[in-house]
């Protein structure tokens, strides 16, 4: 059978008069967009920007809901009410959903951001109220999360959604499977030929190596990258080229 794995990235996180990244570059090299919802980035004409690029350049669009913090960027933790955050869910979903109607397109997939992603990873009740909220605003909607986790998993298949496992090839990976914390050295990948061959093992070998030295099991349908990352748009074309000239199909979920 023949190897196929979906290319995505964390885009439309500029904001206001502050700009973030290189999205309408990286476009050309991915083939699903995660659209920050305005809660931790982005605002309505970032949204619709990035949207419309997306569309135009025959990327999936997904949305990318996070924690509403602006200031932390959405990767400080939170204690939050399970309800509040499925209608924060419900809420960033639907605001992109309609910008992606207004571009002739649909939804696709949704992928929680930062801290709200981490946490739901590893918490039963966060991971339902995420779940719940996706569900609520379209059963046909993937659900992204971190390959390996139960809690995401369970959740999405309690809700009658598709889980799509994805891994990450610009951060690095404990022993135990866990993203290392950005505030460690070594917890960001800035190589594009690191990044690459570490999409390689993720798609062949189904492995991944952790900043410890130990190789991991894991199955991923998509690798991200982060559309923050100063080196995203080189990681990006060497990833797709990478795969590619491996014989690797890159392609978005499938809906």
């Amino acid at each position: 059978m023949a190897l196929r794995i979906d290319l995505n990235a964390d885009l439309g996180e500029a904001f206001g008069a502050y700009a973030m990244g290189a999205d309408e570059a990286v476009l050309a090299y991915v083939t699903s967009a995660n659209v920050a919802c305005g809660f931790h980035a982005g605002d309505p004409t970032v949204i619709d920007r990035t949207v419309g690029r997306a569309v135009r350049a025959g990327v999936a669009v997904g949305a990318h809901p996070g924690y509403y913090d602006l200031r932390g960027f959405g990767r400080r933790e939170m204690v939050a009410d399970p309800g509040e955050v499925e209608a924060d869910v419900v809420y960033q979903v639907g605001a992109l959903a309609a910008f992606a109607r207004s571009h002739g397109a649909h939804l696709t997939h949704v992928k929680p951001h930062g801290a709200l992603y981490n946490q739901a990873a590893r918490e039963e009740g966060l991971a339902r109220a995420v779940a719940r909220g996706v569900a609520r605003a379209g059963r046909e909607l993937v659900l992204v999360g971190l390959a390996g986790s139960s809690a995401m998993r369970r959740a999405a298949e309690t809700e009658g959604l598709r889980f799509a496992a994805e891994a990450f090839v610009d951060r690095a990976y404990d022993a135990q499977g866990h993203l290392v914390p950005r505030s460690r050295p070594g917890a960001l990948i800035t190589d594009p030929s690191s990044a690459a061959a570490k999409a390689l093992r993720l798609v062949r070998d189904r492995v991944v190596g952790s900043i410890d030295g130990a190789d991991l099991p894991m199955e991923a349908d998509t690798l991200c990258l982060h559309g923050d990352n100063p080196h995203v748009l080189a990681i990006a074309r060497a990833v797709r080229e990478a795969l590619e000239g491996a014989g690797v199909s890159v392609q978005a979920l499938a809906r």
